[in-house]
Order: C-alpha cells, then structure tokens, then sequence
C-alpha cells in the first residue's frame, strides 16, 4: 500500500465529516437516529491533535480519533470511506492505534459502539478485544470493550 497515516490539519475537517456522514449513514435505519460519532466536532478534534486520517496520494480513505487517557488509549472513532472498505484499512488503522498505545506506554486501547452495529463488534471480538460492560450514553446503547497490549 502507498498509504500513509498522519496528523488531520484544518485543511482536512470538510473530508473528515464528509467521511464520517457516508459512513455512518447507513446505521441510522439501524440505530433509530444518527450515530454519535456524526455529531462530534471534528474541528475540535483536529485542533486537539486527536484526529488521524489515511490518504494514498490525494485522497483520504480514512478516519482514526485517537484520546490518550492516564490508563488506556481511548479509540474514539475509527471510519472508512464506503468507497474503500473491505480493503484491510481498518485492520491497517486498528494496528496503528495499538501501535500508538504501545509507544505512549499505555497498557490497553478501550472503545465503545452502538450495540446495533453487531459486525463492528465481532470484528473488535476477533483481532482481541474483550467486552467489559454495555450502558446507555445519550440515549445511545453502547457496548463498552477493552484490548490489553501486554507485550
């Protein structure tokens, strides 16, 4: 792969919305109303230093938000352009964030999802994340998970 993932500037917020709407879109028959990640705001993010993006030349593919926690990374959101899924790059991006924990010396990655979005969560289950609990956030059902990087 060509790719590379690196820092969002401001230049990329339009793309990165852009990247999130397409995305999610499809959940919300599913969920009932829009995801919560179509709700953050990603100028913020970006300003944060928070939001990664991977491109292949001009165009970014994807969309990494990664918020370093005291314990744990917290992978915020992690999303691909419809137009380039199933081409490995959410493995690529999952590798990264752990990638990214291990550098920062952070023990574990956590996340959470819509309970509905029952394929994110067995793809989470399969490269080693462990559900801790499920809880309702803002009238989101969202179903908590933990990856220890005990290496």
């Amino acid at each position: 792969m060509s790719d590379t993932i690196r820092l969002a500037t401001t230049a990329d917020c339009d793309r990165v919305k852009a990247i999130v709407t397409a995305a999610y879109a499809a959940y919300i028959p599913r969920i009932g109303r829009k995801p919560g990640p179509m709700d953050d705001d990603y100028a913020a993010l970006i300003r944060q230093q928070a939001v990664r993006v991977l491109e292949d030349g001009p165009h970014i593919k994807a969309v990494l938000v990664l918020i370093p926690e005291p314990d744990s990374l917290l992978l915020d959101n992690i999303v691909v352009d419809p137009a380039f899924q199933h081409q490995g790059i959410g493995r690529r991006l999952l590798a990264f964030a752990e990638q990214t924990a291990c550098e920062a010396g952070l023990p574990s990655i956590r996340l959470y999802t819509h309970q509905a979005m029952t394929e994110n969560i067995a793809l989470y289950t399969r490269v080693g994340y462990v559900e801790t609990h499920r809880g309702t956030t803002n009238g989101l059902h969202r179903v908590y998970m933990v990856k220890r990087l005990d290496r």
